[in-house]
């Protein structure tokens, strides 16, 4: 064991910085661990000789994997402020679940040329919403009705579980966009992560066929290496750059974080074309 720890000590050493680069910036600036995690690992694998495509996938499975316990831990303190809606989930939890089975079945049998698209879309769309978007940007007065409603959790879980991020990356603007408390929206973002990715990461690891070039240590689609060292420093880091976050500007480190987001993004989409 110690002379396989020895042999990919630079590997372990770089998942384990990016643990702690991901709950500092969950901390610091409130955002969700997958919006950082899936690029990190995508380029990360990649340096290891992976495919983009497989690292893709990987970095999206994994991903949902690290959010599991995380999600857990900010469920609890969400809840105990009274910010996590038990009512709306009770009512979208259906279609969220439909949303994400669909969505990580498609991951493990499509190309992740598309899953990178789809991150590079998102992430840079993401990043343009927190340089631009005002408090008073609502586009409706109240969220829409039962239909409306399931097609919204459908389209979360969808697209969340195929890019491996938590529910608060879409789920937030959406609801704060139909005039939803913000307060309540990443509470109840933090159980919806959940529910995007327990079932998302179970379904990859089951039925995700592990390709020949993914990392060492993957199991179906997740990358246990990867887990094991994400998992423990991203719940450590987070209150740590929430102290931090505490001491400075964080609405002018929100647009630095999505300036940096954005450029990550649009250097995905320019690797699909280069």
């Amino acid at each position: 064991m110690l002379e396989l720890i020895i042999e990919n000590w630079s590997t372990i050493a770089a998942l384990m910085v990016t643990g702690v680069f991901a709950g500092l910036l969950a901390g610091l600036l409130g955002v969700g661990g997958g919006i950082v995690i899936v690029p990190v690992l995508y380029f990360l694998f990649q340096s290891f000789g992976v495919s983009a495509e497989t690292a893709m996938v990987v970095a999206t499975a994994t991903s949902l994997a690290t959010i599991i316990p995380t999600s857990l831990s900010s469920i609890k303190a969400h809840s105990k402020k009274g910010n996590v809606d038990s009512e709306l989930l009770k009512a979208w939890w259906p279609f969220i679940l439909f949303g994400v089975f669909a969505g990580s079945y498609l991951v493990t049998v499509v190309s992740g040329y598309w899953f990178t698209l789809l991150f590079g879309v998102i992430a840079t769309l993401s990043a343009l919403n927190m340089l631009f978007r005002t408090a008073n940007s609502a586009i409706a007065d109240s969220l829409p009705g039962k239909a409306g409603q399931s097609l919204m959790a459908s389209i979360i879980g969808f697209f969340s579980s195929m890019v491996g991020i938590g529910g608060g990356t879409l789920s937030v603007p959406m609801l704060t966009a139909c005039s939803y408390p913000a307060h309540r929206a990443v509470g109840t973002a933090a159980a919806i992560g959940l529910l995007i990715s327990l079932p998302g990461a179970l379904t990859m690891l089951i039925l995700g066929q592990t390709p020949e070039d993914a990392p060492m240590g993957t199991f179906g689609l997740v990358n246990l290496p990867g887990l094991l060292c994400i998992v423990p420093l991203t719940v450590l880091f987070a209150p740590v750059g929430a102290n931090i976050g505490s001491k400075l500007d964080s609405a002018r480190l929100k647009k630095v974080f999505a300036i940096v987001l954005c450029i990550t993004g649009v250097r995905m989409l320019a690797q699909l074309v280069m």
